[in-house]
């Protein structure tokens, strides 16, 4: 029979996977630390303290764009005058930045 039809014959045994087999994968890991889990942590951490540094009469940029000076802090909302008589409340968190005094009268 044999002669007709070629024999089916078993393939032999993969190798156990080793330490080598793995190296790609420590390397992606490494690099994904460096480029993104790292820097995303540190931004974090700094803005978690700017956040719980602010003080009255800073003035802020929300995440929104609207610039203003905080009038009245919270634990969880500041109020912003973003004009004279104009005030808006805004979570701690929406603050984007802290900008330098004396900015909102330079505009």
């Amino acid at each position: 029979m044999d002669f007709f039809i070629a024999s089916a014959w078993a393939a032999e045994a993969a190798p156990a996977p080793g330490f080598a087999d793995f190296i790609p994968l420590i390397v992606l890991f490494v690099v994904f630390y460096f480029l993104l889990i790292r820097p995303q942590t540190k931004r974090v951490k700094e803005h978690k303290a700017l956040v719980s540094n602010l003080a009255k009469g800073d003035e802020v940029v929300t995440n929104g764009g609207l610039m203003g000076k905080v009038k009245d802090l919270g634990d969880n909302f500041l109020l912003i005058e973003i004009a004279s008589g104009v005030e808006v409340k805004v979570q701690r968190q929406s603050i984007n930045s802290v900008m330098p005094k004396g900015t909102l009268k330079t505009l």
